[in-house]
């Protein structure tokens, strides 16, 4: 107990060093990503938007944070993907994004997170993101749709997090299956990837202030599947998905 009593007095200043590197990295890259946006178009902004994740990843390292993604498929470019993944923290997403950067994902996010965030907003407004209402479905499902005919045309990777909210101690929420059988039916081609994250919960197991130190955030990719030859009912897909990702989560 005294250990553990030392180490969250030691995260105190450690913490409102990583926010100031965390924020700073968000306000350098929103004129940054302005600028490839406006001046050099879809390709230079996604180049901003992989090196402002990978900055990210290098501000959660101040806080002896690790990285690990364990991807043992290759995965060929140019082909939708819909990546399926259980959710525990925002730590989930700028790893996610620049350890998949080569499929070029997009977010379906809440849509309050698309004004007042520097960078962030920026990039969900103009990256591909589909931004929705959650207690509105005449608004949030043809969003849902407009960004799945997106990924089809333009061979991107939708991720989804079926939970819907994220996981506050690891122990993963049943799936809402309404987003997955919308993306199911608007990108017939997708290669499905399911995704088992653990331990970014951590990061805030004392709250958003201090952080949790020394975390190991693990991404483990499953088997893809080929939605398109999948022999089960979408139902019974979704079950197969979902019991996939939970069986390597550690809660």
């Amino acid at each position: 107990m005294y250990f553990w009593g030392m180490v969250k007095l030691l995260s105190y200043p450690i913490s409102i060093v990583y926010y100031l590197c965390f924020f700073l990295t968000l306000v350098v890259f929103h004129p940054i990503q302005w600028v490839c946006f406006n001046w050099f178009g879809y390709s230079a902004h996604k180049k901003s938007v992989d090196f402002l994740q990978w900055s990210l990843m290098r501000c959660a390292n101040i806080l002896g944070t690790r990285f690990t993604f364990k991807n043992p498929y290759e995965i060929e470019t140019g082909q939708p993907l819909i990546i399926v993944a259980n959710h525990q923290s925002l730590h989930d997403i700028y790893p996610l994004t620049w350890f998949m950067r080569k499929h070029h994902p997009k977010f379906i996010s809440k849509i309050e997170l698309g004004k007042g965030i520097p960078s962030v907003s920026y990039n969900l407004r103009h990256g591909g993101a589909a931004l929705i209402d959650r207690k509105n479905p005449r608004q949030s499902l043809p969003a849902i749709m407009k960004f799945g005919e997106y990924i089809e045309t333009n061979k991107r990777a939708a991720v989804i997090f079926p939970e819907g909210t994220r996981s506050k101690n690891g122990t993963p929420k049943p799936f809402q299956t309404k987003g997955l059988e919308i993306l199911f039916k608007k990108v017939p081609s997708a290669l499905i990837v399911p995704v088992s994250i653990n331990n970014s919960w951590k990061m805030y197991k004392y709250g958003k202030f201090p952080m949790g130190l020394g975390n190991h955030i693990t991404f483990t990719v499953h088997k893809p599947l080929k939605l398109s030859t999948f022999a089960l009912s979408q139902e019974s897909l979704i079950n197969n998905i979902e019991t996939t990702i939970k069986e390597h989560i550690n809660y």
